[in-house]
């Protein structure tokens, strides 16, 4: 029997229903995507349909007024209560040539009274490296511009190729989930007997981002061992900011390794490239600044 225009089963029909589920499914795709980037590494993603076998030929269901977005840091739970935390440690590294002297650079950060460091670039004899540290990232634009804008630093040459800013995050297994955002990582790269650092972006692939929840932590926890492994044995410490939208460059995270030894943290490095994340995964690392701390502010309180 011919079936009527109307019945619904013409190809024209079919075609109809066959663009609304690609529709359907490339929006429930692109927003595991975004998930995927907005949680950072090892972090679970959300289901979102009812369950893996949800009816895809159903349209996404308008729940009403949506909820306010949580962009607070989430810690593994103390005696059965989540920890959260809204507050966040922002670093920013630049680099200087044609640097003679340091002590006026030291003078000029010490006034400022923020966090920092200043390292002597293994690779430029008259190069050095700075890190400053603040809570508020206002301060890099007010305070510590006003320090740039006004000699000693106005009179270097700044290497833009090295720019770096980025914050801390939480993955959401953090034990002490402030001490890790805010007082760890000061302690670290402000740790005396942790001279030697190396400083570099890096911009994971497209592909990473479309992997399943489950793919991203055994890759994440195959590169997190070879950490662990280096930093429990005391070779070696590490920083991971997050900086997406932050960075000149458009990569997605700033890596320190910081320790007494270069030989460990390039050692390190390279036990790193023969992960998955690394070998498959990675589309863009660098550059790499080296260089040995000649200053270190002290720890506020």
């Amino acid at each position: 029997m011919q079936r009527g225009v109307g019945s619904g089963n013409t190809p024209s029909t079919r075609l109809s229903r066959l663009w609304f589920l690609s529709g359907v499914h490339g929006k429930i795709m692109r927003t595991r995507r975004r998930a995927a980037l907005a949680a950072g590494p090892g972090a679970e993603l959300p289901d979102l349909r009812a369950s893996e076998g949800a009816d895809m030929s159903e349209p996404l269901q308008d729940t009403g007024t949506p909820k306010p977005l949580d962009l607070r840091e989430k810690g593994a739970p103390r005696n059965g209560v989540p920890q959260t935390c809204d507050r966040r440690l922002f670093m920013q590294f630049v680099a200087f040539g044609d640097c003679g002297d340091s002590a006026p650079l030291v003078g000029a950060l010490t006034s400022t009274g923020l966090e920092s460091v200043v390292y002597a670039d293994a690779h430029d004899p008259r190069g050095v490296g700075v890190l400053v540290m603040a809570e508020e990232p206002a301060a890099f634009v007010t305070t510590l511009r006003e320090a740039f804008l006004k000699p000693p630093l106005v009179l270097l040459r700044q290497k833009p190729e090295y720019a770096m800013l980025g914050r801390t995050y939480s993955s959401g297994y953090e034990p002490d989930l402030e001490d890790w955002l805010l007082r760890r990582p000061r302690r670290v790269v402000l740790d005396p007997a942790a001279a030697w650092a190396v400083w570099y972006p890096l911009r994971r692939s497209g592909a990473f981002a479309a992997l399943s929840a489950e793919e991203q932590n055994a890759i994440l926890r195959e590169h997190g061992r070879i950490g662990h492994l280096f930093g429990d044995s005391g070779h070696l410490h590490d920083i991971r900011l997050a900086c997406f939208g932050l960075d000149r460059d458009d990569n997605d995270f700033v890596i320190g390794l910081l320790g007494r030894d270069l030989h460990a943290l390039s050692a390190c490095i390279q036990a790193m490239r023969a992960t998955r994340q690394t070998s498959q995964y990675m589309a863009h690392m660098g550059p790499f600044f080296v260089g040995r701390a000649v200053w270190q502010s002290p720890i506020r309180s």
